[in-house]
């Protein structure tokens, strides 16, 4: 399992030069508006030094990281919700991701055109966050229209949708996001089927110059804004990440330190993209192979059993799990269950983020 992360913002804020830092592509990112037209498409390894750790002790033939597909699209205008700059076009891929960065510009450039003629992160977070809601109550509407025709044929079950529907437009209506709105496991189906932009999780990227990754100047606005929204913001240099991106592997330690960072912008992104959307890493080891795999948090091992294959559920007997660190502290398999390090768990366990699992089946 992977996760599709779309990437918005206002034009030359610098999403396809931080896409292209991320993936490697070389998607265009130009100094002018609606350079991107179609959407850069890129799946890439999610980074994890445990899955090196471990495959370096085991030595399987090949070592398979989880990965993470990046959507970029063209930048975002005033009245995109109606089609303005093929806002509706634009709009349409981020739909189907999982989860939404939102790249708001936080540095100083004259050369760089700039939509509102000025750097302000907070009036231009504002204005996407505009965008996305008033896209989202276009397509409630759109499907309120429809419920209503069926419910005036005598239809009875489309009274629970319709109830649904008419709650999440007054929670826009009062500027609230969509994920806010408190939902049960039915509210939840029916509007997950409408691929609403503000009940993905969303965080925030601040694209700031090199010299202000340490300090919180011109994004503290958009810092106070996250709070209240109870989500995150990263400090980013997109032009530095694509510095970083041509480097040597072994060269790009030594250029972080000197950022005064501590992991790459794509180890950050992915991270806070798991935390957000509540997933965790699990493991397999074996001479052929050893994998990482991504499921929701609280997620059963017979459920993680069936991420790897169907007949896993299906004949489940026992999972056979070891925690990350036992098993490189002991040295491979043989010697954490000789430490007593393994543990023989049943189909109900929730597995755990580090969770190296052998899992026995029989069908």
């Amino acid at each position: 399992m992977s996760f599709r992360c779309g990437i918005v913002g206002l034009p030359n804020a610098g999403k396809s030069t931080l896409f292209n830092a991320l993936t490697g592509a070389a998607a265009a990112a130009e100094n002018y508006p609606f350079c991107t037209i179609e959407p850069n498409v890129r799946e890439v390894p999610v980074p994890d030094l445990r899955l090196e750790k471990l495959s370096a002790l085991v030595r399987p033939e090949r070592s398979l990281p989880p990965r993470v597909c990046f959507v970029d699209i063209a930048g975002l205008v005033r009245g995109a919700h109606q089609g303005e700059g093929l806002g509706n076009r634009f709009l349409a891929h981020v739909r189907e991701t999982q989860a939404i960065v939102h790249v708001v510009r936080c540095f100083v450039n004259d050369a760089v055109e700039h939509t509102n003629d000025r750097v302000d992160p907070g009036a231009d977070a504002e204005l996407i966050y505009t965008e996305l809601c008033l896209a989202d109550l276009e397509t409630l509407k759109r499907a309120t229209d429809k419920l209503l025709r069926r419910a005036r044929t005598g239809e009875k079950q489309v009274q629970q949708p319709l109830q649904t529907l008419k709650r999440a437009m007054r929670c826009l209506d009062q500027t609230q996001p969509l994920r806010d709105l408190g939902l049960d496991k039915v509210e939840r189906k029916t509007l997950e089927e409408l691929q609403l932009l503000t009940l993905k999780p969303l965080f925030y990227v601040a694209n700031v110059d090199e010299a202000e990754l340490s300090g919180q100047t011109r994004h503290a606005a958009l810092e106070q804004r996250a709070a209240r929204e109870g989500t995150t913001v990263l400090a980013i240099c997109a032009r530095a990440e694509a510095e970083l991106a041509e480097l040597a592997p072994a060269e790009r330690g030594e250029f972080l330190r000197g950022m005064g960072l501590e992991a790459s912008g794509l180890e950050r992104l992915t991270q806070t993209g798991y935390r957000l959307l509540g997933l965790q890493t699990f493991f397999t080891a074996g001479p052929k192979e050893v994998r990482a795999w991504t499921l929701p948090r609280g997620t059963t091992a017979q459920g993680a059993a069936a991420v790897i294959h169907s007949d896993f559920a299906r004949g489940f007997i026992c999972a056979e799990v070891i925690s990350c660190d036992d098993y490189l502290a002991c040295g491979g398999e043989q010697q954490a269950r000789a430490a007593g390090k393994l543990r023989q768990e049943g189909r109900e366990y929730l597995v755990r983020d580090g969770d190296v699992v052998l899992f026995r089946f029989n069908v």
